[in-house]
């Protein structure tokens, strides 16, 4: 089975501590999309800019759902599956996050990953 392949905004604090802590308990290949050649994947950098995108055999997924299956696969099948069961609310929420990166609640959660990310 192949590396599941994320590309986020290695920018962006709470992606990078986001992909550390996935890697604690699960294999990836994390590229920033600021680096990477994006027409290997068919995406811009405007697709990009707005959300996470996974790649991972014949799948490919962007947003919400792409971190339910990242979480899934990480071995966080109950997190996954709220994300999943609750659709458009997980896809808003995202959108909120991505949007409001520099907020007090998003730099909490990043810190609150970023101390899990330590070995």
């Amino acid at each position: 089975m192949s590396d599941i392949v994320l590309i986020y905004d290695g920018q962006c604090e709470l992606c990078k501590n986001s992909i550390s802590w996935v890697r604690k308990e699960l294999a990836i290949t994390a590229l920033d999309f600021h680096t990477t050649e994006l027409s290997q994947f068919d995406l811009s950098v405007q697709q990009c800019s707005r959300e996470v995108f996974l790649v991972h055999e014949q799948i490919r997924l962007s947003g919400a759902p792409a971190v339910a299956y990242v979480l899934k696969a990480r071995g966080n099948a109950v997190m996954a599956a709220i994300i999943t069961a609750f659709g458009p609310v997980s896809r808003f929420m995202y959108r909120w996050v991505a949007d409001h990166r520099n907020s007090l609640p998003v730099k909490a959660l990043s810190r609150w990953l970023s101390a899990r990310s330590q070995p």
